[in-house]
């Protein structure tokens, strides 16, 4: 095996299990992730980045050269990837790969907020790094796994969220306006009620004064109760559906008499 194999296997863990310099390698790189999103929170506190400018600096710098490093390691091994072995056009279909443009975003992110004050706003983008962690996270490989074995159903209870919120938001505005104008002036403008009311927030900045408008309301944080369960009750039985097709051996049947055939 190669020093490109060997790397590749070391970045990516396409072995089908973990050897310790896949597990060295992944340590230090969610480590590295983590440290700077909580040097990034820490940043903004006030009196911190005079107090601690230098250790701030000093920290993203070698950062940057870290995460350049770690992507030019995979840019050079993905093409022993069989999806990226042309060594010319595979580099560049793994360039246009979501995480391959989620590392180069973050990189550029460092370069750009060292530029000037002014850009430390463009930090943000150093956080879309914590989506790199579910490439090797097996639970939470799990979740978009269900996620998207329930996609139609999960989108189905979605559009009847999004439905009862605007057709209550409607009936709500029609029935308010008259009263007050300037807290209902629009359909948009009262959708925000609606999430508050369907998501049981209340936050308190806009609610119905007449009987009819209470009395809506109420019918509408009851429904957003349940309608928002909806979604949750897909996601668990799909977590439920995967757990015993995990642990259930897989029956097969018999073409001629259609019983189960037991292994």
């Amino acid at each position: 095996m190669g020093l490109r194999k060997k790397l590749y296997h070391i970045v990516e863990n396409r072995q089908g299990k973990r050897w310790w310099p896949n597990l060295v390698f992944t340590n230090i790189l969610f480590t590295a992730i983590l440290l700077n999103a909580v040097t990034y929170v820490l940043s903004t506190i006030p009196g911190s980045q005079r107090q601690h400018q230098g250790l701030w600096t000093s920290f993203a710098r070698f950062s940057l050269v870290f995460f350049i490093l770690e992507y030019m390691l995979r840019l050079w091994v993905c093409v022993e990837d069989n999806q990226y072995k042309h060594k010319i056009w595979g580099r560049l279909k793994f360039v246009l790969s979501p995480t391959a443009i989620i590392d180069l975003l973050t990189i550029l992110s460092f370069v750009l907020a060292s530029l000037s004050p002014k850009l430390a706003v463009i930090r943000i983008l150093q956080l879309f790094r914590l989506l790199r962690i579910p490439r090797y996270a097996r639970s939470l490989r799990l979740i978009v796994q269900v996620l998207g074995h329930k996609k139609d159903e999960l989108v189905l209870s979605t559009t009847l969220v999004l439905f009862m919120l605007l057709l209550l938001s409607s009936i709500m505005y029609y029935i308010e306006n008259r009263f007050q104008p300037h807290q209902f002036s629009s359909i948009p403008a009262t959708m925000w009620w609606g999430i508050n009311a369907m998501t049981t927030v209340g936050y308190g900045d806009i609610y119905p004064i007449t009987s009819v408008g209470k009395f809506i309301g109420g019918l509408t944080a009851m429904l957003g109760v349940g309608l928002f369960a909806l979604p949750t009750g897909i996601i668990v039985s799909g977590f439920i559906e995967h757990v015993r097709g995990q642990k259930e051996p897989v029956r097969q049947r018999c073409p001629h008499c259609h019983q189960e055939i037991y292994p």
